[in-house]
């Protein structure tokens, strides 16, 4: 029973392989039948379509490459130069890939098509798995310098527009440094009172408490 068992899992495997390398070039009207109870020496038969002898060729070469890229020996097959009917024989399998024309005219199905495989067509291959995007832990953090960090490194490290600036105030104030500060009006008020202090108070000509001589008159003789 086990190996029952694994001779059926190996031909289902055998098929699905064969029927993903026809849709992978996008062959046409794919059928499959089991054919055991008719030969021994193959368990299925497998038709599929072509519109081309180009085609034909890119699905027998689809077949094989997908047959031995499942793990099964490398195919044979028959009909390449032609291209009208190609007969990729893989071992328990055997498949026919041919143009509508000569498909309609042989008509193969009467021959093998007692008994159909049901088989899932255009399944969905498994996705290639993408790389798991980092976590916000597994990324390197971006340190963010504050207004005080880029202030200090500015300090230790002036730009010469800073140094510019800087020889330029400097230079501002020596020159008001030498320069006198202009007086306000404030300061001439203070400084003319400053003046009149020192000026020596003028001599009055009238003497206090002395009275002026009174003017004698003579009267005129008649």
């Amino acid at each position: 029973m086990t190996t029952e068992t694994a001779a059926k899992k190996d031909i289902q495997k055998l098929q699905r392989a064969i029927v993903d390398g026809l849709e992978d070039v996008k062959a046409q009207d794919i059928q499959v039948f089991n054919t055991e109870h008719l030969s021994s020496l193959f368990e299925r038969v497998m038709i599929a379509s072509g519109t081309s002898n180009r085609q034909t060729k890119a699905l027998a070469a689809s077949v094989r490459d997908a047959v031995r890229d499942a793990g099964f020996a490398k195919p044979r097959m028959e009909g390449e130069e032609n291209g009208e009917w190609i007969i990729v024989d893989c071992g328990q399998a055997v498949v026919h890939i041919m143009q509508p024309n000569i498909r309609q005219y042989y008509h193969l199905e009467d021959l093998w098509g007692d008994k159909p495989v049901r088989l899932k067509f255009g399944s969905d291959k498994p996705a290639a798995k993408t790389p798991a995007k980092p976590t916000a832990e597994a990324k390197p953090a971006t340190l963010k310098r504050s207004s005080a960090a880029k202030k200090g490194v500015s300090e230790v490290f002036p730009s010469k527009a800073q140094e510019k600036k800087a020889a330029a105030k400097k230079a501002a104030a020596k020159t008001a440094a030498k320069t006198p500060a202009r007086k306000t009006g404030a300061g001439k008020s203070a400084g003319v009172a400053k003046v009149a202090a020192k000026a020596p108070a003028k001599k009055s000509t009238k003497i206090s408490g002395t009275k002026a001589p009174v003017k004698k008159t003579v009267a005129r003789k008649a």
